[in-house]
């Protein structure tokens, strides 16, 4: 776990830093010594070490909701103590391990999991199950894992046309077992074993459950040992390295779950100990605020050339903007940054979409460039596709920082575009385990230069309490509705329209 302190940024030799084998390389970042020691000034003032000290001793940062965010402790594989108010956390951790690699020996003749959860609860492991289903010669159990997380039905019923009913093992996850779209989904499927002729029993033995409320799970139908529990230090979206991962061990055994683990806490490591001038997290945070300050920008785009990553984007954009979009400070005054939107896709598909817009538009767009230095298949095409798609990756920065001069303005890139180089030796459970804890570490580390609490999200609650006089509108039929304190009169003209 070496970095080496970036000292001339005009040299690309020391703009790289190393940590967990991950290379993070910030040359085409355009800033110079004199700004990143700016940077790490404003690091030190805004008390980062400190923070990152406060969040992994479990004191209660997520300061609204009165909790720590310990999520880095449901990766602490060591067991080495972690304290909540003076209970060491890790034995219920372990506890939650054993059974875990338990069920993963108990599961036989299984041919399909479906996995319901929506936000925190599916894109972290529906984004481990695509990537590491891409790994040559990964184990895989041989089961179909569904994620059904829409209420929309047309999710619903691709997945029931698919699996075999008989057969099948359903997991609802739902921290608070109480999200609308998670429990009318697992009605559903119950619903859907009982008209399959599943006997009761079958059923009982078919449905598991990963929340921290237990008694709802009981009192939905679920036996006691087979509900996985979680925390409520544990923020959904930093949830799945719990009993949320499941899936993962599930698929491709509990060994492989342990090293995506063990990524992670190797990167939490390099994020607790290593200076501020040699963090990955914070560097790739203080290059981002620089952007903000500089630049003004207020989007960045991650683009990761490897296929196996398809999901990643999605999954970063649930951690950034939750996190971080925030429009009051830690004293409840307005705030001049928070989380830029946040979108990518894969290259080198993205070039082909909006990559003429990060060259020529108005709108400066940093850009995290992630590649793999191996190829993520065992074709024999592979080596030679995997060069054309690096090149692609190199390219693509190359033309965004330096731009190009031309006498036809429509063919002037104005360059001066910053991105990162992120280089993984690999992608297999390990390193995306290191990637996901690398990119969660900085967005508690923007929080902390933003002076803002990345664990909470109380904009995402409002949305869902006006649905409800929404609903109760629509299920009335043809009735007029009327503007009232629930509803105003644009909505209600719309409720008419679909009742009509």
């Amino acid at each position: 776990m070496t970095s080496r302190p970036l000292q001339n940024p005009d040299n690309p030799t020391n703009s790289t830093f190393t940590a967990v084998d991950v290379v993070l390389d910030t040359a085409y970042q355009h800033i110079d010594a004199a700004e990143w020691k700016k940077l790490f000034s404003v690091a030190k003032k805004s008390k980062v070490k400190e923070f990152i000290a406060d969040m992994f001793a479990g004191k209660h940062i997520n300061f609204s909701e009165d909790r720590p965010a310990l999520h880095s402790a449901l990766r602490n594989l060591p067991k080495s103590p972690v304290f909540l108010d003076g209970i060491d956390v890790m034995p219920a951790i372990a506890d939650v391990w054993r059974r875990i690699d338990a069920l993963c020996n108990k599961w036989v003749g299984v041919t399909d999991v479906i996995h319901i959860g929506i936000g925190g609860s599916d894109f972290g492991p529906r984004l481990a199950i695509e990537a590491l289903a891409h790994v040559p010669g990964i184990e895989s159990r041989g089961m179909r894992m569904h994620f059904l997380a829409n209420i929309d039905t047309a999710e619903l019923a691709r997945i029931l046309d698919r699996a075999q009913p008989n057969s099948t093992r359903v997991i609802i996850v739902s921290k608070s077992f109480t999200t609308l779209e998670t429990t009318m989904n697992a009605k559903a499927v119950v619903n859907w074993l009982k008209d399959n002729d599943c006997t009761k029993g079958q059923i009982t033995n078919s449905l598991f459950a990963v929340t921290a409320n237990v008694p709802a799970a009981k009192e939905f139908g679920i036996e006691e040992d087979n509900i996985y529990p979680f925390w409520d230090w544990v923020g959904g979206r930093y949830s799945v390295w719990s009993a949320v991962g499941l899936p993962i061990a599930l698929q491709y055994g509990f060994k492989t779950f342990e090293e995506f683990l063990a990524g992670a806490h190797a990167m939490d490591l390099h994020f607790k100990n290593a200076p501020l001038e040699e963090n990955l997290p914070v560097i790739m945070a203080l290059a981002l605020l620089h952007q903000q300050q500089k630049q003004g920008i207020t989007a960045y785009a991650a683009i990761p050339y490897a296929d196996a990553l398809d999901a990643f984007p999605k999954w970063l954009q649930q951690l950034d903007m939750e996190s971080n979009g925030k429009s009051v400070d830690r004293n409840g005054k307005p705030v001049k940054y928070s989380s830029p939107v946040v979108f990518g896709s894969t290259g080198s598909n993205a070039q082909h979409s909006y990559f003429q817009l990060l060259h020529q538009g108005p709108d400066i767009i940093p850009i995290d460039f992630i590649a793999v230095r191996k190829p993520m298949s065992e074709r024999p095409e592979a080596i030679a596709h995997h060069r054309i798609l690096l090149a692609n990756c190199l390219a693509q920065a190359q033309a965004l920082a330096h731009g190009k001069t031309a006498d036809n303005p429509n063919h002037v890139y104005p360059g001066n575009r910053p991105s990162n180089l992120l280089l993984l030796p690999e992608l297999n459970a390990f390193y995306l385990g290191a990637l996901l804890a690398l990119y969660e570490n900085r967005a508690a580390t923007l929080g902390a230069l933003w002076n803002i609490n990345s664990f909470d999200q109380p904009g995402v609650e409002y949305g869902k309490v006006l649905a409800k006089p929404i609903e109760k509108a629509l299920v009335s039929g043809s009735d007029p509705i009327q503007a009232n304190d629930d509803i105003d009169a644009v909505t209600a003209a719309r409720i008419n329209l679909l009742n009509s």
